[in-house]
């Protein structure tokens, strides 16, 4: 039989298979791991956000600090920025009695101003006295009138057989027919009035007396004076609107509607005053008559009384 050898071949042992841990962090010097960055890591979409948001905050940042230095000498409240200073006109009149300033932004374009009014422009005419201009300063005179004769009021027509002699004044006028009735004059020198109207605040009457005002350089500046001082004997806040502007002998005579409100309710009187001249008197005369749309009837009674003025 035949004899099988066993041969044992040199055999050597495999190598150990070791699985690894994870790799163990650097350190530095202190013993501590570095930190190691994670952009890397980061998705692109964040990446992209991230530099959008960085972009817009310094674009905010460039405006912002542009816009300051444009500003520049408008930082205070209430100014602006100071621009180009406009030259000065070669002829400047120089500023009349109420005319407006300056413009503040120094421009001299006339355009921009707006147009005076016709108080303002009366009140600018040469040769105007304090007086006059104080006058048609007031928002209840309106500017000189324009020449216009006295129409023919409504009203029945009474006519007047009489005549009151006003030694103060040194004029005569007509006494007017009832209901008319002379009543205590102060501070007049001769009042005539009408019966008063039941819940009525005005009266009608009819006065004189020397002018109560400063005497003008022409008649019709002291008969604008003297209507305008007539509105002491009307409601409170009445204005005027001139109806007539006319030379009489020696003078001048002013009519006009005298508007107020009485209980919240518009009303109004018709009115007229005459200033004359009189030989030897200190001031001229006035007479004065007013008559309230309540007694609208008589109105034709101031075109009597008006013509009835006559020297003593």
């Amino acid at each position: 039989m035949p004899t099988y050898v066993t041969a044992e071949a040199d055999t050597s042992e495999l190598p150990k298979v070791v699985a690894e841990g994870p790799p163990k962090p650097s350190l530095n010097l202190s013993g501590s791991p570095v930190k190691r960055s994670r952009i890397g890591d980061l998705p692109m979409r964040v990446i992209y956000r991230i530099l959008a948001v960085v972009t817009a905050v310094v674009v905010a940042a460039v405006a912002a600090v542009a816009g300051l230095m444009y500003s520049g000498s408008s930082d205070q409240p209430g100014e602006e920025a100071s621009g180009p200073i406009a030259a000065p006109s070669a002829a400047t009149p120089s500023p009349g009695v109420g005319s407006p300033g300056p413009s503040p932004s120094g421009s001299a374009s006339p355009s921009l101003s707006p147009s005076p009014s016709p108080t303002v422009s009366a009140a600018r005419a040469p040769g105007r006295s304090a007086a006059v201009v104080a006058a048609l300063s007031d928002p209840r005179v309106p500017g000189m009138p324009r020449g216009k004769r006295l129409a023919r009021l409504p009203g029945k027509e009474h006519k007047a057989k009489l005549r009151l002699q006003d030694a103060k004044s040194g004029v005569s006028l007509a006494r007017l027919a009832r209901p008319w009735k002379t009543y205590g004059a102060p501070p007049f020198s001769t009042k005539q009035v009408l019966p008063k109207v039941k819940g009525g605040v005005t009266r009608a009457m009819f006065v004189s007396c020397p002018v109560p005002i400063k005497v003008q350089d022409t008649p019709e500046e002291t008969a604008l004076l003297a209507a305008r001082w007539t509105l002491n004997h009307h409601p409170k806040g009445s204005t005027i609107a001139w109806t007539a502007s006319q030379p009489v002998e020696d003078g001048w005579l002013l009519a006009y509607r005298v508007k107020y409100k009485i209980k919240a309710k518009a009303r109004f009187s018709m009115a007229a005053v005459v200033v004359t001249e009189v030989p030897g008197a200190a001031r001229p005369a006035m007479v004065f008559v007013t008559i309230p749309d309540a007694q609208r009837a008589y109105w034709r009674d101031i075109n009597t009384a008006v013509a009835s003025v006559r020297l003593r």
